[in-house]
């Protein structure tokens, strides 16, 4: 529980000692300090470390957790062979049932990372391009992605090296995030001013100068990890008489999950009675995400002053070789965040020359594309008039007027019998056609004079040949 805890606030480097140590013994006077009422123990709750692959980093950290002969071997290791990896070698030793896990753990790791990269993919308009999955997996570094079933100690190497580099790494990204909040809100405000007219602008100016002046008018800030700042969270927090301050009651007050060592959010929560000087959230001139940028510096202040080992863990006499320093009985003051700006004129200048590049460039790219709007709009024109003229030539073709007759306005017999749209030639004679007609007769088996009809029909049909 103590490693799990340790490892995903980033300290990965101290396994030994958190697997194995408890809560120091102190000797309290119990007529000054009421013992707490016994609670039935419960789990810490999981802190999520910020990492994409967080989720399999605990997991991997639960299961291991619960062999024994790694936790014996831990228990043995120096921290310096952690950190070249011998620690890991430990792996072969552990049980069947925890390396199936293991193993089940990184194929489905394996699987949502493909997953993540189909959907980047599918976003950005890739669909019919083949994805070279092993290549795209290289990017992850905390797996061995050239064996995506099974997880060997090349593995565990990889998840400590990388959870701890990337953990060292958050805060500083963070830091660049806030000073990027906070130039976009200066340049939104500069953008602000702009549309304004003289007038409006001097008073939105002598607006924002008040609320600057209405958040620094706040009480003293006390040193962050200083005797005067831990009493006071001894006597408003902890209710205790600060005449009666002790650094090791103090400390295992305060080490909520009784693991012996003061994390990152154990540290940061500290701080909250100072940052309730500076911020109040029903103030308009009050940022909370400053705040927040406020409370980091503080836990990263301390950690830089106590933490000898630099594990991103405080433990006990680490805490106890501090209150011992000049600079916790008798600290500097501390500068607020309005006493030191986030940002330089210099950096302020390069952030809106590169915004007014990006407008530039999307506005270039809006005007390509309405040209190539218009284009398509000028082709569809193009179809749709070649459309309709084929339309026309096809209803012209087959719909042509048929002969009419000089003399009795009635169609030719012929021209009854022949389908819709056939006329005959325009040079056909009278005889021509005649001729015709018997040699469509004689095609078909059928008599073309009387003459070829049977007996007993010739005299009828010369009869009806003589009739008037």
């Amino acid at each position: 529980m103590c490693w799990s805890r340790a490892l995903v606030t980033g300290s990965v480097l101290l396994l030994v000692q958190l697997l194995c140590s408890e809560a120091v013994p102190i000797s309290m006077d119990k007529t000054k300090v009421k013992e707490p009422e016994k609670q039935p123990e419960e789990p810490p709750a999981s802190v999520d470390t910020g990492l994409h692959y967080d989720r399999y980093l605990r997991e991997v950290i639960d299961f291991l957790e619960k062999d024994q002969h790694f936790r014996e071997k831990l228990h043995n290791t120096d921290m310096e062979d952690i950190k070249q990896g011998k620690l890991a070698k430990e792996l072969d030793f552990v049980s069947h049932h925890v390396r199936t896990k293991l193993d089940e753990l990184k194929r489905q790791e394996v699987n949502r990372l493909r997953t993540l990269i189909k959907a980047k993919q599918d976003i950005e308009g890739g669909n019919d391009i083949a994805l070279d999955h092993q290549a795209l997996l290289k990017q992850f570094e905390y797996l061995n992605h050239m064996n995506p079933h099974t997880f060997e100690v090349d593995d565990l190497d990889r998840l400590i090296k990388s959870a701890t580099k990337d953990l060292e790494n958050y805060d500083k990204e963070r830091h660049e995030e806030f000073k990027r909040y906070e130039m976009m809100k200066e340049h939104d405000r500069r953008e602000h001013l702009k549309t304004l007219d003289e007038e409006e602008r001097k008073k939105e100016e002598e607006h924002y100068e008040e609320m600057r002046k209405k958040h620094a008018d706040h009480p003293k800030v006390n040193h962050p990890g200083s005797q005067n700042q831990l009493k006071e969270v001894w006597e408003e927090a902890d209710g205790l008489d600060p005449e009666d301050f002790d650094p090791k009651t103090f400390f295992n007050l305060h080490d909520t999950n009784g693991d012996g060592f003061f994390d990152e959010q154990e540290l940061e929560a500290l701080f909250t009675k100072e940052l309730e000087k500076i911020y109040d959230p029903t103030n308009e001139e009050d940022d909370m995400v400053e705040m927040e940028e406020e409370r980091l510096r503080m836990r990263e202040h301390v950690m830089n002053e106590v933490d000898s080992n630099k594990d991103r863990l405080v433990s006990l006499d680490e805490f106890l070789v501090a209150t011992k320093k000049k600079e916790f009985l008798e600290p500097d003051s501390w500068e607020t965040l309005e006493q030191n700006q986030a940002y330089t004129d210099e950096e302020m200048r390069e952030f809106e020359e590169h915004l007014a590049q990006q407008e530039q460039d999307l506005n270039q790219k809006a005007v390509d594309l309405q040209k190539q709007r218009d284009e398509l709009e000028r082709q569809q024109e193009q179809l749709n008039a070649q459309k309709i003229e084929l339309q026309q030539v096809s209803n012209v073709e087959g719909n042509a007027i048929p002969e009419i007759h000089p003399v009795d306005n009635q169609l030719h017999p012929e021209q009854e019998a022949e389908p819709q749209g056939h006329q005959p030639a325009p040079q056909d004679t009278p005889q021509e056609h005649h001729e015709q007609q018997h040699q469509d007769l004689a095609q078909q088996g059928l008599p073309q004079t009387h003459q070829d009809l049977p007996p007993g029909h010739q005299e009828a049909a010369q009869g009806q040949h003589n009739l008037p």
